[in-house]
């Protein structure tokens, strides 16, 4: 790792960029559901996903049931929303402060122009005190610089994550944002089915979590929350006895109690002499954790050394 390499992982202080996070994570929640109204349920909703493209965030392509298939990208680069059709109909939005009720407003405008309008339930989900999308003009604060950091700082997570998704060959999600939380995340499974999910996330039926967690997972991620400058996490569902108590690595990593995850501060990353490596050491590290302690098929379920 150069030390041009290591330079490239951008600063992403909470504090600083948390109104425009804030409002960015609404937006995609508008779009997220544009995608979940118009597509069949996939499991443990990989449906409803966004990913990340060269210039920002997308749906991929969206069937319509009446209408022709569209898309919906994020331009974090040139701050733009725009929506496309198989037919070469295009409308943008500028990405601009203005309150989260007036993107909803028109955008929902764009669709029906474009023959593609869809319904959603204008509410927020996995969001304590969420404002409905058509009366929210509390979170109006959108920095066009702090957002496209952001979206540096996702490829670089993304280019890690694929090197460790690519180590597994049994079941694993792509590499996706969950609009949520708003966290780029990566799934292993160990093929064996999960207990019942108790749910809990605010504005999310139990069948939400049911669904995401209808199987045993090795889950991890990056998570633009909390303090610092967010963190990556890796947590196991269900949690296997003695997880919590296993020491992972690197030595910056700890177990949230508060959370049930293991955690490592995006910081610690960023600043590291080689952050790609720092950050296979916890996504390694945290997954043998999770697939010792639960007795996964580690040798059915891994490439061998040689491809790694």
């Amino acid at each position: 790792m150069t030390e041009a390499q290591a330079g490239r992982w951008p600063s992403l202080p909470v504090t600083e960029w948390e109104p425009t996070r804030d409002t960015l994570q609404l937006l995609t929640q508008i779009v997220g559901k544009i995608r979940m109204a118009n597509t069949p349920l996939v499991n443990h909703w990989w449906n409803v996903v966004l990913y990340l493209t060269s210039s920002g965030l997308t749906t991929s392509l969206i069937p319509h049931p009446v209408g022709p298939s569209f898309q919906i990208d994020f331009d974090l680069l040139d701050n733009e929303l725009h929506v496309s059709t198989e037919r070469g109909d295009r409308r943008s939005l500028s990405l601009t402060s203005r309150p989260v009720a007036d993107y909803y407003s028109e955008l929902m405008a764009r669709l029906d122009e474009l023959g593609v309008g869809t319904p959603i339930w204008p509410m927020p989900v996995e969001i304590e005190g969420s404002i409905l999308f058509t009366e929210d003009r509390t979170h109006r604060t959108y920095e066009p610089d702090q957002a496209r950091r952001f979206f540096l700082g996702l490829v670089e997570c993304q280019r890690v994550f694929e090197t460790f998704r690519a180590r597994f060959v049994g079941k694993a999600s792509p590499v996706h944002l969950f609009w949520g939380a708003l966290d780029l995340a990566v799934t292993r499974f160990s093929g064996r089915p999960a207990p019942l999910h108790p749910g809990g996330a605010p504005h999310c039926g139990p069948n939400v979590m049911h669904e995401a967690y209808s199987h045993e997972v090795s889950s991890c991620g990056y998570w633009p929350g909390g303090e610092g400058e967010g963190f990556f996490y890796s947590y196991a569902y269900p949690e296997p006895p003695g997880y919590r108590q296993i020491t992972v690595n690197p030595e910056q990593a700890f177990f949230s109690e508060a959370l049930g995850e293991f955690l490592l501060p995006y910081e610690a990353v960023r600043t590291a002499t080689d952050p790609d490596a720092l950050l296979l050491k916890f996504l390694q590290s945290s997954y043998e954790a999770a697939a010792d302690c639960a007795r996964w098929d580690r040798a059915a379920l891994e490439r061998a050394p040689a491809y790694s």
